[in-house]
């Protein structure tokens, strides 16, 4: 399986990766080991996707990091961003 993920970092901001491991690239956010994420510990994982095929998760999470990705994926997660402010 193939995963996007998104983690929400100590500033509030949002942060959109791809694993193929994705326990694995968890433990390494959280334990500093990935310099974009190492400021802003600690990191919440808030979402994550699965995909069969590695090409379906490279383009989600291509399309999540572009201005409609981001503002889209806030909207689907309004909810539980309300709760972990």
């Amino acid at each position: 399986m193939f995963y996007i993920y998104i983690l929400k970092l100590n500033n509030n901001k949002l942060y959109t990766g791809y694993s193929d491991n994705i326990k694995r690239r968890i433990k390494e956010h959280q334990s500093g080991k990935v310099l974009t994420t190492s400021k802003y510990l600690p990191i919440k994982l808030i979402h994550y996707e699965a995909y069969t095929l590695k090409s379906d998760a490279l383009k989600r999470e291509k399309f999540l990091k572009t201005s409609e990705g981001k503002r889209l994926l806030k909207q689907q997660l309004s909810d539980i961003l309300k709760l972990i402010k």
